[in-house]
């Protein structure tokens, strides 16, 4: 037992987890768990915070090794805040997802850390996009990654609906994580939900023993 826990240790920090970002009618829902674990199925915090704010209206939210994660968003901060400057306005939704795409295709041998980055902007409203592995930048009205998504991927095709109200989109979001938390050993803690539109930002947290139950908990 002691000889797989320093296995763990050595093998590092991982957001083994559940993250997604749905967009509505008018915004976007970005949410997920709050665990860490080491070596697949320690988990070493619950207490994590995933999703990360890179500007006023854009976050993005973590999946992979921590501390890669962390340190690609440490940049991507600094340059679309740059990029803000120079241009003299917000950025682009896109722009901020192309740069963190830059930065994890450009140090790909090195880094093991996928993202998804949404948000609102003027030009476009709401969107969502995903940076897997290697640096690929995909573009989708809803999105899932993460240890824990493996186990909802039936839900969200099923009950995902374009031009959701707010509401709906909340509750779609609440319910995949909760789905997703009950199954996977090492996404758990508590739900992480942030609403981003027009008006703003508003954050929305969910106690473990707050969020829905299905028939099989």
């Amino acid at each position: 037992m002691e000889r797989k826990y320093m296995e763990s240790q050595i093998k590092g920090v991982s957001t083994g987890t559940t993250i997604l970002a749905v967009t509505f009618n008018g915004g976007v829902v970005i949410g997920s768990d709050s665990r860490a674990s080491m070596g697949g199925n320690y988990v070493c915090s619950k207490t994590i915070n995933k999703l990360i704010q890179v500007h006023d209206r854009i976050f993005c939210c973590i999946a992979g090794s921590l501390a890669d994660a962390q340190a690609v968003t440490k940049m991507a901060k600094f340059q679309i805040s740059l990029h803000s400057i120079q241009m003299d306005s917000p950025p682009l939704v896109k722009a901020a997802a192309s740069i963190l795409k830059e930065l994890c295709y450009n140090n790909k041998e090195e880094l093991q850390a996928g993202f998804i980055t949404a948000g609102w902007d003027k030009k476009r409203g709401p969107q969502v996009y995903t940076v897997a592995l290697g640096g690929m930048l995909l573009s989708m009205p809803f999105t899932i990654g993460g240890s824990g998504s493996t186990y909802i991927y039936g839900y969200t095709d099923a009950k995902y609906k374009p031009d959701m109200t707010k509401e709906e989109c909340l509750q779609f979001a609440t319910n995949a994580l909760a789905l997703a938390m009950g199954r996977d050993n090492v996404s758990g803690g508590v739900a992480h939900l942030v609403v981003i539109t027009e008006e703003g930002v508003e954050h929305v947290v969910i106690p473990g023993d707050k969020l829905p139950k299905f028939h099989d908990e």
